[in-house]
């Protein structure tokens, strides 16, 4: 089976910029025919493919077509490159899973280095991420996984660090006579998200398992920081953003020489790899 790479450029621009008026302004055509184009995709695959809304998100096939219609504009513009033909004002994307805590600390400079590939990234926890790749709605991947999704390629990119740190009121208030088991559990600590499991396991290797004290939720790296720093409450922050305030007393850990490394992998589509080598490699500078 084949397919209209007018209907699958449609389809693309839709569920990323959420609505079919979007989509058309950007594809320099009428709202109509993007409609149109929709229609006849969802009707020679003979599924839904786009859920109607604001924004307009994608079915599971819907966004594996997309997925696969950026696949196909990246493939292109490496070939186009290799035979060194000029085609200005052509933009290419790629989707890429990663963890939140990579985002904040090195990702970024990896992208930075791709220009002018853009980026849509799916952040998830670092033992999640692979289930992008395994259902195929990414190209690639930072993971916790060392074992590769099928179809993939994966390559170990080193540990990010982690602490156990808190504010020094809260030392103070908390544990005046210091960390064990019953004065931690009774202790807030900072969770990212249901998925986050770094201050479970860290209770586990230097406290005990079965503490479990009373927790914020907080889904975002930068506020972990700045929450641990206002005192309400002790988590695992990434050593990157960490040490300047760890090195200025307003942070301390919790407890000395405890930190916690968590290996990271880079996965990529075995299809995709060759296209994408170039981010393959920035990633691998920056991490």
């Amino acid at each position: 089976m084949s397919f209209d790479p007018d209907q699958l450029a449609s389809l693309a621009a839709v569920l990323r910029l959420g609505t079919f008026g979007a989509a058309a302004h950007a594809l320099h055509v009428t709202p109509s025919a993007i409609s149109q184009r929709i229609k006849a995709l969802e009707e020679r695959v003979g599924a839904s493919l786009v859920q109607r809304g604001q924004p307009c998100t994608g079915t599971p096939a819907g966004r594996r077509l997309a997925k696969h219609a950026e696949d196909i504009a990246i493939l292109e513009q490496r070939l186009v490159e290799a035979l060194s033909l000029e085609e200005p004002g052509r933009t290419t994307r790629v989707r890429v899973a990663v963890n939140a805590d990579s985002l904040a600390t090195w990702f970024i400079p990896a992208m930075g280095a791709c220009h002018p590939l853009l980026f849509d990234l799916v952040l998830d926890d670092e033992n999640h991420t692979a289930g992008w790749l395994r259902r195929g709605e990414v190209s690639a991947a930072v993971t916790g996984h060392q074992d590769p999704v099928p179809g993939c390629h994966v390559e170990g990119l080193g540990c990010l660090r982690y602490v156990a740190s808190a504010s020094p009121a809260f030392m103070a208030r908390w544990f005046p006579d210091g960390v064990d088991a019953q004065s931690i559990a009774r202790a807030p600590c900072l969770t990212f998200d249901a998925k986050d499991a770094l201050q479970r396991q860290w209770l586990a290797v230097h406290v005990g398992e079965d503490v479990h004290p009373p927790s914020h939720t907080v889904p975002s790296t930068h506020a972990f920081l700045e929450a641990t720093r206002a005192g309400l409450g002790w988590c695992l922050n990434p050593l990157p953003l960490a040490r300047p305030h760890l090195e200025d007393g307003s942070i301390v850990p919790l407890l000395p020489d405890t930190p916690l490394d968590v290996p990271l992998c880079w996965q990529v589509s075995r299809i995709m790899a060759p296209a994408l080598t170039p981010v393959t490699e920035a990633i691998r500078a920056a991490a």
